[in-house]
């Protein structure tokens, strides 16, 4: 099992922008899916964005498309959430989540992954 910690949440005004940062540890990730998902008071835990680890290939959800990327450093076995243009909307808690296994699923859904960090609160200010 693959431990997560996440960091970098805060309090941003609209417009402006925040790095989210998810540490594993226990495994190397080369053989995992890693991802960023969100849950807004009330709502369903969504999926943000995602990174095979092994070759790079990324899916977004729609609201993510043009203001999100995510990244990873092999080094230091970290994913980054890098959000710009952030918007009222995109208030939430954050979950790293980690999958075992290179398949990639069109439409990542939390019962997919098997490991989750604590949440890191995204508050975005209008």
């Amino acid at each position: 099992q693959v431990q997560l910690v996440e960091s970098g949440g805060g309090l941003v005004q609209a417009g402006g922008s925040l790095r989210l940062s998810c540490a594993a540890s226990g495994r190397t990730l080369t053989n995992y899916v890693m991802a960023w998902f969100r849950q807004a008071p009330g709502k369903e835990r969504e999926f943000v964005i995602g990174i095979s680890w092994s070759d790079g290939y990324t899916r977004y959800a729609d609201s993510a498309k043009g203001r999100f990327t995510i990244s990873r450093d092999n080094a230091k076995n970290t994913v980054y959430l890098q959000m710009n243009s952030l918007r009222s909307e995109d208030t939430a808690v954050y979950y790293c989540a980690a999958k075992f296994g290179t398949i990639f699923y069109a439409n990542p859904v939390p019962g997919h992954f098997g490991s989750w960090g604590q949440g890191t609160q995204v508050t975005v200010s209008s």
